[in-house]
């Protein structure tokens, strides 16, 4: 998770930018914590979903292959 200054310093930019005011080395800092703020999620995302486990109403363990290979490969690195 970003920390809080840098969610402050996100949103700051956007009003920035809303406003017409967003310098060229404030708009490439602007792109750098996007990009951070976007790996962040997708890793977290990613680890969400590799550690889901779905189970019918039988109790069976019906979870999607993709999801089983890609929590096996995790485990093996």
């Amino acid at each position: 998770m970003l920390s809080k200054e840098k969610m402050a310093r996100i949103n700051e930019l956007a009003k920035k930018k809303k406003a017409g005011q967003l310098t060229e080395a404030e708009a490439k800092e602007q792109t750098q914590l996007r990009k951070e703020y976007l790996d962040t999620f997708r890793n977290t995302m990613r680890a969400t979903i590799e550690n889901v486990k779905v189970i019918d109403e039988e109790g069976n363990d019906v979870t999607p292959e993709k999801v089983k290979q890609a929590k096996a490969k995790k485990y093996l690195n």
